[in-house]
């Protein structure tokens, strides 16, 4: 007879089939069992047909990863440890060196230092684009070109860009197109299929520790495709290099996705209520806001994201020249339920000051302001208190 604990561990027990729950069962493996030899042998892990290690897939990533394809408009979905993770997951499946990648000017942050660091290590360059002119991409796409990034709206400075025309601009040329879509969220428009023309972009990625966390409290991105083929070779550098997700922040996406649409629209009703007020404020010079008239590239946020009428939760402004960056500052230290952090999406209201001048290459694309820009991250609490507070810091200016 086996041992107490030999027992303990191989215990014959196995609970009834057939259990029904609003969330999905939550598998946390490493380890995958299979019945013989002959079926570890069969199993192929680039498949969802079944399982062969935790890296590749258990049944509570599997089923993230198709919700997040449905939300898009995709076919296939891969889940990365963050956003970051995410746009380097596209880097690596796609480059090599001797390789150019075109960028927007007002690109994510750190998608440039990843371009100035790592691929720079591996011999990869990269350019800049003016991401309001599509003849600028146009002009800049090379022999060497193989990848194109594309953002809208761009980070901080919330200009939208015309993203048909930057997509056929690199359809002409064979040039792949990758999205950073963590401000559409799947929801403002449909990445893979702009306005039911048929036409869109290669690979949408997102930061899920956005929108569809929502709680401030998990990091993780995803890389959705509608392509077999290109699927399959992030598939072998998602492999090769090891990305996963803890099955945690897993079952936490899976919770909080059904209510994204409503979170959504929350964010989106405060942000335009908030901003549209700050616009009439002396103190603030211009609001960037891309559902507002006046922001940069309104009206090619109105071409693709008029049919949802939806525009997220983020929005800047730009103090007027009068105000010191310490000035600004002040403010930002003097507001009481805005909190100063990075990120976005969640229940709590962020705001950052940014010195643009270090942001943006002038000799790519022109800023045309001299005061300080400062993004707000609108959350989910009352909005006539968020104006409120608002209003105090200002009055202390």
């Amino acid at each position: 007879m086996p041992k107490p604990i030999t027992d303990l561990i191989h215990h014959p027990y196995k609970p009834p089939a057939n259990f029904a729950a609003p969330q999905p069962g939550v598998y946390k493996a490493s380890t995958v069992f299979f019945a013989d030899v002959a079926a570890m042998r069969a199993r192929d892990w680039k498949t969802k047909a079944g399982y062969t290690y935790g890296l590749h897939g258990t049944p509570t990533t599997f089923t993230l990863e198709e919700r997040l394809a449905t939300l898009e408009g995709g076919t296939e979905c891969l889940l990365a440890p963050s956003g970051l993770a995410a746009i380097a997951l596209v880097a690596f499946a796609f480059l090599k060196t001797g390789d150019e990648v075109l960028l927007p000017d007002n690109a994510y942050g750190p998608n440039k230092a990843l371009c100035n660091g790592e691929l720079a290590n591996f011999g990869i360059t990269h350019r800049l684009y003016d991401p309001m002119n599509p003849a600028d991409l146009a002009a800049k796409l090379s022999e060497r070109t193989r990848l194109v990034w594309l953002e809208a709206a761009g980070s901080v400075t919330m200009e939208f860009p015309d993203l048909p025309a930057l997509v056929a601009a690199c359809r002409a040329r064979g040039v792949l197109t990758a999205l950073d879509n963590t401000w559409g969220a799947g929801l403002a428009f449909a990445p893979f299929d702009f306005n039911g023309s048929g036409q869109g972009v290669d690979i949408s990625i997102q930061a899920l520790t956005k929108y569809p966390s929502g709680g401030g409290d998990v990091l993780m991105g995803s890389v959705i495709t509608r392509d077999e083929r290109l699927h399959r070779a992030l598939k072998l550098s998602h492999m090769r290099i090891g990305f996963g997700s803890a099955v945690g922040d897993v079952e936490a996406l899976l919770r909080s996705l059904p209510s994204i649409a409503l979170r959504y629209e929350a964010h989106d009703r405060s942000a335009r209520e908030l901003a549209l007020w700050l616009a009439d404020r002396a103190e603030i010079a211009q609001v960037l806001h891309p559902a507002l008239e006046g922001s940069p590239g309104h009206a090619n946020w109105l071409r693709l994201c008029g049919a949802t009428d939806l525009a997220a939760g983020l929005f800047s402004v730009v103090f007027d020249a009068r105000y010191s960056a310490a000035q600004v500052d002040r403010f930002c230290d003097g507001l009481k339920l805005f909190r100063l952090g990075y990120s976005w999406g969640g229940p709590i209201s962020l705001v950052v000051p940014y010195d643009i001048g270090l942001m943006r290459d002038p000799g790519v694309s022109h800023w045309p302001h001299k005061g300080t820009l400062v993004r707000f991250s609108i959350g989910l609490e009352d909005a006539e208190d968020l104006r409120a507070d608002l209003e105090q810091a200002l009055a202390a200016l």
